[in-house]
């Protein structure tokens, strides 16, 4: 059992350097393609397979079951490890928020703009804060609700002032 014991504690070790240094073993095992065999994936089959078979092994079963059962655990938490690598991996980033996607949203006017020219608003497009140049058809002054009626520019749009329902 102590010899399981000390393949889980060691596969612990290796899951948690990969964690924090990533792959230590790319390069080493490029034979077969893919995370089959990245540092993250033998490191959680490691562990499980020890673990699991000295808990087989110490609930009084013999190394006959014990090893299949270590067998079964670690290939189990292999194919999660493999699995949850490349979910991370393939994740990617959501591309920043453009101009275009301020269309049909309100903002508010930072810099008033006046009837022929250009002044500066701010829109909030999914958590992130756009500050735009703006143009209206007629005048606006600062610290007023507008609603974004189109784009100019990748850097300007053009607003209309939000109206207020009527009671």
């Amino acid at each position: 059992m102590t010899v399981f014991l000390v393949l889980g504690v060691v596969g612990l070790v290796l899951l948690g350097v990969s964690l924090v240094l990533g792959d230590v073993l790319d390069g080493a095992l490029d034979v077969v393609a893919g995370d089959a065999f990245s540092t993250a994936v033998i490191g959680a089959f490691v562990s499980a397979f020890g673990f699991g078979a000295a808990a087989v092994e110490a609930a009084g079963f013999g190394m006959v079951v014990a090893l299949p059962v270590g067998l079964v655990a670690g290939v189990a938490f292999g194919w999660f490890a493999a699995w949850l690598t490349r979910l991370l991996r393939g994740g990617g980033t959501d591309a920043p928020p453009s101009t275009a996607d301020t269309v049909g949203r309100e903002g508010q006017v930072v810099t008033g703009i006046p009837a022929e020219g250009f002044g500066v608003v701010r829109v909030y497009v999914d958590g992130q804060l756009l500050r735009l140049n703006a143009r209206a058809d007629s005048a606006i002054e600062v610290g007023t609700a507008v609603h974004v009626t189109g784009v100019l520019s990748p850097t300007a749009v053009t607003v209309a002032p939000v109206w207020n329902e009527l009671p």
